[in-house]
């Protein structure tokens, strides 16, 4: 059993910064890519950053120079640095993980809960 358990949101005045962390846990083989989408009231999910194994990075263009996602494959984890944090940024963030079990082929998608994000003074 593989599972994605997100920390770190929260409260947020506009300007401001937190960092989202997301651990993958269970009989993993590898992890491919991982990545951070967000849902915001009213909205469809949309992909905010995506980090591949290799290390490769990309950003939805809304947040470039602003976030930072990075992994520790160490640790099956990935983070989302956010800074100069707006209100356009409420919603909330799921994180995103392309994993092999162990045994199992071929690889599967796996969604943690959502942890929520919100941008208000």
């Amino acid at each position: 059993q593989v599972q994605l358990v997100e920390s770190g949101g929260g409260l947020v005045q506009p300007g401001g910064s937190l960092r989202l962390s997301c651990v993958a846990s269970g009989t993993i083989s590898s992890i491919n890519t991982m990545a951070w989408y967000r849902q915001a009231p009213g909205k469809q999910r949309e992909l905010v950053a995506v980090a591949t194994s290799s290390g490769s990075t990309n950003y939805a263009d809304s947040v470039k120079g602003r976030f930072t996602i990075s992994r520790d494959n160490a640790k099956n984890t990935v983070y989302l640095q956010m800074h100069s944090l707006e209100p356009e940024d409420t919603a909330v963030y799921y994180c995103y993980a392309n994993i092999r079990a162990v045994g199992t082929q071929p690889n599967s998608v796996y969604w943690g809960q959502g942890t929520q994000v919100s941008v208000s003074s």
